[in-house]
């Protein structure tokens, strides 16, 4: 896949911090916090891919592996975002194709991402890039009101 003009597309590392503390303000849900983003990228098993315009971060994917004891390493595709001022640009396809090739070189063969049902512009995407649409529950469950299981 060839890169959208003037955009660079790749995984990025510890040493990108600065970068990373750069992006747009409409490329991640929230604003980029110093301190998770460096445990992001000192994480082995996180990966996040960025798009860059000259020195502008205007898009971003993150993923991470994760195993079983019974079954081999998969990979998740977290979250994706391209700046409103970059989308429709083929960036997003860039940026999954990156982070995927990424987690291919590492021996995983088998990823997955979710999205909500009326996402459809999201949908669209992991169907360009192949992704196969299944039925599946999703739960979503507040922590914050779990028991404190030091206690038992």
């Amino acid at each position: 896949m060839t890169q959208p003009a003037g955009i660079l597309v790749r995984v990025i590392g510890e040493a990108d911090l600065d970068l990373l503390l750069s992006a747009d303000t409409s490329v991640f849900d929230e604003p980029v916090k110093a301190d998770l983003a460096k445990a992001y990228l000192a994480h082995p098993d996180y990966l996040i891919a960025l798009a860059t315009d000259g020195d502008k971060v205007v898009g971003m994917a993150t993923g991470l592996f994760y195993f079983h004891p019974d079954k081999h390493p998969e990979f998740y595709v977290n979250e994706i975002g391209v700046a409103e001022s970059h989308q429709r640009r083929g960036i997003g396809k860039r940026l999954m194709a990156v982070l995927l090739d990424a987690a291919a070189a590492r021996g995983v063969t088998y990823g997955w991402v979710a999205t909500e049902t009326d996402n459809l512009p999201a949908r669209a995407l992991y169907e360009a890039i192949g992704g196969k649409s299944v039925d599946m529950v999703y739960f979503e469950l507040d922590l914050s009101k779990h028991p404190d299981q030091t206690d038992t």
